[in-house]
């Protein structure tokens, strides 16, 4: 009974994270069908109220996204939840507090670029859906069911014993590191119009990235040791290494 429970939670916690990464594609891509995007609806008030509710809720995400990963936290969290669930119930953190961001954003008015209706939008489009078709290819390059928390359950009511973690390189992981980050990247910043709103939401994630990157190799580093060391020197971070070490 407690392992289909698990179960349960475990697939609507993911159903819920794939719910709202395809909202998140449409709200940065300021989709009209839906009722939140990055440019809409205006809502008036203070330029200062409106800068400080979204960077607050960019730095929730940001602070929500790291702390709940590093594996101190984790450590004391499966204290109170079980391991078989702990990732499937950061997943489901991850997902609120990006629900929390779609609800509570504050569109901020003005342009630092327009190109639409120029021969640069559709190129921009093009490299707006290959962010974020790296992101989804990436996960499944890794381990996407076990990144979502959707494997630990199921080895949880097979009674699979946890292996211990390899150092892969597959496709993407071959020419850079962080290849889910560089397609997010890509999927912020390619954009035929660019209000100051979605500017502050793709500088903002940006910044959280840059720093999520740097806790996640310490984390690697004490995992993987030389290993990784070595994969670092030869691999780049965001954009492949044109120069290799040896």
């Amino acid at each position: 009974m407690v392992r289909s429970l698990y179960l349960l939670f475990a697939v609507t916690a993911y159903v819920i994270f794939f719910a709202t990464f395809l909202y998140l594609i449409g709200f940065v891509a300021d989709v009209a069908l839906l009722p939140h995007t990055v440019d809409r609806p205006a809502i008036p008030g203070p330029l200062g109220v409106a800068l400080l509710i979204d960077a607050a809720l960019i730095a929730l995400f940001g602070l929500q996204h790291s702390v709940m990963a590093r594996a101190g936290f984790k450590a004391a969290w499966t204290r109170i939840i079980p391991p078989p669930i702990e990732r499937s119930t950061y997943v489901l953190f991850a997902s609120c507090a990006l629900i929390l961001l779609f609800a509570l954003w504050r569109p901020i008015s003005g342009t630092l670029w327009d190109l639409r209706g120029t021969a640069w939008q559709w190129p921009l489009w093009a490299v707006f859906a290959c962010g974020w078709l790296i992101v989804l290819l990436s996960t499944f390059l890794i381990s996407h069911f076990e990144l979502f928390g959707l494997k630990q359950v199921w080895h949880h009511i097979r009674a699979i014993p946890a292996v211990q973690p390899i150092l892969r390189q597959p496709f993407f992981y071959r020419l850079v590191r962080h290849p889910l980050y560089s397609g997010f990247f890509l999927a912020f910043w390619a954009t035929p119009h660019m209000s100051y709103g979605h500017l502050l939401l793709a500088t903002g994630m940006s910044l959280y990235m840059l720093i999520a990157i740097e806790f996640e190799e310490r984390d690697l580093l004490r995992l993987f040791g030389d290993d990784y060391a070595l994969y670092r020197q030869n691999v780049g971070k965001l954009t492949p290494r044109l120069r290799k070490t040896r």
